[in-house]
């Protein structure tokens, strides 16, 4: 192992290093370490935990060598459209978050991620420390979402969903969940999570059989897109960030805390059976599940060809007659 400075309270860990550099997210870093694409003091380091001191050692990537000095932290919030890839390339060809964000000098890479077909608040930065602590478990960063289904949700369907749904990832259980729109046909529900488990909230409604129609976040604590237009992005410092996310420089959780207050009041659920329509069913009928996003095209072209059927009979019975 290479040797780093003998002053170890200036000493971090390697993978720390690389993710502060805006080079990739800690977690990336620590696959390049074990892939031994990275190298300190001409060495290459293959091995977890390795620390280095930022002020004295050479840190190189892939040959190239890191200057953490030189680097400038940038930090984008993004309200992500529905049909956008979260990643900096996609080999599909599909269109990527990475079109959508322009005139920025450095490269940046999205936090945490928000899959093809959600959309909303998305956070994008070169400051891979920020982004782990933003996406780490222990710092209980609270994410906001709003879910619409379809059906109408009962008030027994809510209580399964809080006390927690075992899928196939194991147990998985929101901060809170509640009803903020009723609509003829489907609902709006607003879930709160701390964990950030990929695809939760999908997951929970798959095992409650609940097919989801849309999904958008639209808060991490205190930050919001609320007035940022679909598609836009603008610019935060670091400082601003700490704030909303209610937090100190070393991701502490302040006292103070800020958190995202939805002007949607709770919909209680026994009043919302009067604004369902009368062709809706309960949410969890498996009968939605064919508007599911993998069966979804397929059942919508099946809908178009029973309805252009009985046209077609109705216009033949017409001429019969």
């Amino acid at each position: 192992m290479p040797k780093a400075s003998s002053a170890s309270n200036t000493e971090i860990r390697l993978q720390k290093l690389i993710a502060d550099s805006g080079v990739c997210s800690r977690r990336k870093a620590e696959v390049l370490i074990t892939e031994g694409r990275v190298a300190v003091n001409g060495l290459v380091v293959v091995e977890m935990g390795t620390k280095v001191n930022p002020n004295i050692d050479v840190v190189s990537v892939d040959d190239k060598v890191i200057d953490l000095a030189s680097i400038e932290k940038v930090y984008v919030l993004l309200n992500k459209p529905r049909a956008y890839v979260t990643t900096t390339m996609d080999p599909e060809g599909r269109k990527t978050v990475m079109d959508l964000v322009w005139g920025v000098p450095t490269r940046l890479y999205p936090v945490g991620r928000l899959d093809y077909l959600s959309e909303g608040l998305l956070l994008l930065t070169n400051d891979g420390d920020m982004a782990n602590k933003i996406m780490h478990p222990r710092y209980e960063v609270t994410k906001v979402y709003e879910v619409k289904v379809f059906g109408h949700v009962n008030e027994q369907l809510l209580e399964k969903i809080r006390k927690g749904v075992m899928t196939e990832d194991g147990l998985m259980k929101p901060k809170s969940v509640r009803m903020i729109e009723q609509l003829p046909n489907k609902t709006w529900l607003e879930f709160r999570l701390a964990e950030g488990k990929n695809r939760e909230i999908r997951k929970i409604c798959e095992a409650m059989d609940l097919t989801v129609d849309k999904l958008r976040r639209v808060a991490i604590e205190g930050l919001t897109i609320q007035g940022l237009p679909v598609g836009q992005f603008t610019f935060f410092s670091k400082r601003e960030l700490l704030k909303a996310l209610g937090m100190n420089e070393d991701g502490e959780r302040l006292n103070n805390r800020p958190a995202f207050v939805s002007i949607k009041k709770t919909i209680d659920t026994r009043k919302a059976t009067k604004m369902v329509g009368k062709t809706a069913r309960p949410a969890d009928d498996r009968r939605y599940q064919g508007f599911r996003k993998d069966k979804y095209y397929e059942t919508v072209r099946s809908i178009k060809e029973l309805e252009v059927l009985k046209k077609t009979e109705a216009a033949a019975q017409n001429v019969g007659i």
